[in-house]
């Protein structure tokens, strides 16, 4: 689970990059926020399942 959350992590940031600076692509930017945001639950989810 923690290797599916860097690599989401990962892509997010990469499509984030490619959002910003092309600007025909837009919908990269918004596409990169909500992976980045599922990766960042996912972490959560495994760090709160750790501490019980």
């Amino acid at each position: 689970m923690t290797g599916l959350a860097v690599i989401l992590l990962i892509v997010g940031i990469v499509l984030l990059l490619l959002g910003v600076f092309i600007e025909a692509a837009k919908f990269l930017l918004w596409i990169g926020l909500i992976i980045i945001v599922i990766a960042v639950i996912a972490w959560l989810m495994r760090f709160i399942r750790r501490q019980t």
